[in-house]
């Protein structure tokens, strides 16, 4: 069995009108869907206790859930709890998720957009030692995001990546696939 492709990533935001908002005005990823979740789905599903607890307005807590699809077919699956929680600050050392990752073209072309636009670009657009270009912006949540131009490894990696995955996992790359911890 393997899996058909990378369907979607999800992050939770404090207003889903921002976010949507946010990735339409940016990177021009449009919503798609949405679908608002009541109280006893959120508690049973999501396993958010809330039994007795009520928002600022009264109400129980609830989720509403957009899909927002990227140029290319990459869905952000985006969540809006109400009440939420604050947010933490991120550590790369541990264990989770870290960042979504845009592939574009002209790495500091895109840079300088974001910060024409009030994005908080945590660094410069650097070159990777495989020659690739990338640097990381915060969405208004403070969620990181990696623009990365891959350059010509993209169409090598679009047309080739079966085959490149197939005869790496038999060659250079092989000792991951043997069960090592």
């Amino acid at each position: 069995m393997k899996v058909r492709s990378f369907s979607h990533g999800g992050i939770t935001v404090s207003s889903f009108n921002r976010a949507v908002q946010f990735y339409w005005d940016v990177f021009g990823c449009p919503l798609v869907g949405v679908a608002d979740t009541p109280p006893e789905r959120v508690r049973m599903f999501f396993g958010v206790d809330a039994e007795g607890t009520r928002d600022a307005d009264g109400d129980l807590p609830r989720c509403k859930i957009g899909w927002i699809r990227a140029p290319g077919g990459a869905v952000l699956e985006i969540f809006e709890f109400r009440p939420h929680l604050p947010a933490e600050a991120l550590s790369w050392n541990r264990v989770g998720l870290t960042h979504i990752s845009f592939n574009v073209r002209n790495t500091r072309r895109w840079y300088d957009y974001l910060r024409a636009k009030g994005v908080e670009c945590v660094s410069e657009p650097e070159r990777s030692p495989r020659g690739h270009t990338f640097f990381f912006a915060r969405d208004f949540d403070g969620n990181l995001i990696e623009l990365m131009d891959l350059g010509y490894m993209h169409h090598v990696l679009n047309w080739l990546g079966p085959l490149g995955g197939w005869i790496f996992r038999r060659g250079m790359y092989k000792r991951y696939y043997e069960g090592a911890v």
